[in-house]
């Protein structure tokens, strides 16, 4: 076991080496000029010239990359265009935040997506089959953002339960686990947890449906065994597959979360996102986008090494 994390540790190293290319490349293919958020419209060209050598912007571009390459391999992330602070310490608080947000959706996903799974895997062609599959097609196409704003004109407009935006009570953006800061979180965490519990829902209704056919089911049946012990089983084949999907669920939350965080106004990664983009705060952005790859690059080989350790049948190459 010990032998397949080192190779797996060996292979994300090239892919972590192409996904810093590519952050870079993508930022800087962009249209817009980095420095017109902080430049007046009358700035001198000498004024110009010195804020682009400033940001190493007057350099070639494989000059600029090894550069923050260098700097990036230091943990120094750059300074933002638009604020002034430093990179790191503004995507730290913003990825703990989005973290937050994107496992609570993804439990409450996994949760109610793998119980539906069970039922309309156990009983199919049955009603309950057709509820389920019906509420596992509703989450993968319901657009996720117009979701956010029927939950805010419901629960926060019109009932008055749940507060619309924000994080917390007091609008420091920093989220704390108390019940006057929970309630903040209900309501994206229940909208972002939509997608992931259709597309688990579907997946474990197939996998649970494929081994309840396969011959050892009836095998373990014909030996005596009752219905829990067979249910055991079952969760054992289908826990590598469905762990896999919650895994990938969650880095795609974390990463793809900029419009749900943009209606609740969550101090996340995508709202950072979104405002790195309007500023073209190109060191914020840069940062941003390369944590949030990392970060998937990470838990994409946590779910590899988890799949091997829960099922031994997968091949260590």
């Amino acid at each position: 076991m010990l032998l397949y994390i080192l190779k797996r540790l060996v292979y994300v190293t090239p892919v972590a080496f192409g996904v810093s290319v590519v952050c870079f490349l993508l930022v800087h293919l962009a249209p817009g000029d980095p420095l017109s958020a902080v430049l007046p419209a009358d700035a001198t060209q000498a004024t110009i010239d010195e804020m682009r050598a400033a940001y190493g912007f007057d350099k070639p571009l494989p000059v600029q990359y090894l550069i923050w390459l260098w700097h990036v391999l230091h943990g120094d992330l750059g300074v933002s265009i638009a604020t002034g602070r430093p990179v790191l310490g503004e995507v730290s608080r913003a990825v703990v935040n989005s973290l937050i947000l994107a496992s609570v959706a993804t439990v409450i996903g996994f949760t109610f997506g793998t119980l539906f799974g069970f039922v309309a895997g156990y009983h199919r062609n049955s009603l309950a089959d057709r509820a389920a599959s019906a509420l596992s097609v509703f989450g993968v196409s319901v657009p996720h953002y117009w979701l956010g704003m029927v939950l805010v004109i419901v629960f926060s407009a019109t009932l008055g339960w749940l507060p619309p935006t924000g994080a917390g009570p007091d609008g420091s953006g920093n989220w704390r686990p108390d019940f006057d800061h929970l309630r903040y979180l209900i309501l994206p965490a229940v909208t972002m947890s939509v997608i992931p519990m259709g597309i688990i829902a579907r997946t474990v209704r197939a996998l649970v449906a494929d081994i309840l056919s396969q011959d050892f089911v009836e095998a373990l049946r014909a030996k005596g065994m009752d219905e829990r012990g067979v249910f055991r089983h079952v969760v054992r084949n289908a826990a590598p597959t469905a762990l896999a999907i919650m895994g990938l669920q969650l880095g795609y939350l974390l990463g793809g979360s900029i419009l749900v965080e943009t209606v609740f106004a969550w101090p996340g990664t995508g709202f950072l996102l979104n405002a790195a983009i309007f500023q073209r705060d190109l060191p914020l952005l840069q940062g941003s986008i390369l944590v949030l790859a990392m970060f998937f690059v990470v838990l994409n080989l946590l779910v590899d090494v988890m799949q091997t350790a829960l099922d031994p049948r997968i091949e260590r190459a």
